[in-house]
């Protein structure tokens, strides 16, 4: 069974709006893949994300989560099936790191939020999964954005949802630390199975860490496979609107703008 599927899915943002954000869009989330959704700015990226999270109800079509109309299922059913890791992730004051990943077990807890056995058997594996067994005691907003955005993903890990969401995950990193997240994300997708979709600005990044990738333009569906199929120059520069190189350096692929005169 496909984890979560978008069948398709248009979402208007209002009736005088001149075309929907998205339209007739069909994509299916897999398991043990990391799906790159990609496109320029305006393309649908973060509409798709938050349709597919189920926080806005699509205007048509159907979002199918194992199975289920994601419609149907109440918000509780939702999050322990699905992890959203956004952009830009509140820093949480006062809490520890600890403290922050135990907040993913929320969605499997009573209304008093009483913390099983299984509960911190699932926050220590996330705290080991993402290298944060050492700063367990420290204060969050004590970090660096790099150990940060590894906080966020360790709460995300330890609900233990299949479908693992994420909005630009190595936004706002140098590179070093964007590279070490885009390669724990790669190690939990395959460890995990899970089914995750991230929407990346940074090309390069897709192209050498994604399954596969989805680009969108202006709200639909340009492409949709493996990085080598759908990522060539000719497609990247027309829906970009930019000249774009595509090629491979020491098994690598990589992305950059072409020189013009």
């Amino acid at each position: 069974m496909v984890p979560l599927s978008l069948v398709n899915v248009t979402v208007q943002y209002g009736s005088d709006a001149a075309q929907p954000a998205l339209s007739n869009v069909t994509i299916e989330l897999r398991a043990a893949q990391w799906c790159a959704i990609i496109g320029p700015n305006g393309a649908g990226k973060s509409t798709l994300l938050r349709v597919a999270a189920g926080l806005m109800p699509p205007t048509r079509g159907d979002v199918v989560l194992q199975g289920r109309a994601l419609g149907s299922l109440d918000r509780q059913s939702t999050a322990q099936q699905i992890a959203l890791v956004p952009q830009r992730s509140e820093v949480a004051a006062g809490f520890t790191v600890r403290e922050v990943v135990a907040m993913g077990r929320a969605p499997h807890q009573g209304a008093f939020l009483r913390a099983r056995r299984e509960d911190d058997e699932a926050c220590d594996e996330a705290l080991r999964s993402c290298d944060l067994i050492h700063l367990s005691n420290r204060w969050v907003d004590t970090l660096s954005g790099g150990e940060q955005q590894r906080v966020h993903i360790a709460r995300a890990l330890a609900s233990q949802a299949p479908v693992l969401l994420l909005d630009e995950p190595g936004a706002h990193l140098d590179i070093r630390h964007s590279q070490r997240v885009y390669q724990l994300l790669a190690e939990q997708v395959a460890e995990r199975q899970l089914a995750c979709a991230a929407v990346m600005h940074d090309l390069g990044a897709a192209a050498r860490h994604a399954d596969r990738i989805v680009l969108l333009h202006e709200g639909q569906l340009v492409a949709d496979g493996p990085p080598d199929t759908v990522m060539t120059a000719e497609r990247l520069s027309k829906t970009f609107e930019t000249p774009l190189c595509v090629g491979q350096a020491d098994g690598q692929r990589y992305v950059l703008p072409r020189a013009t005169a």
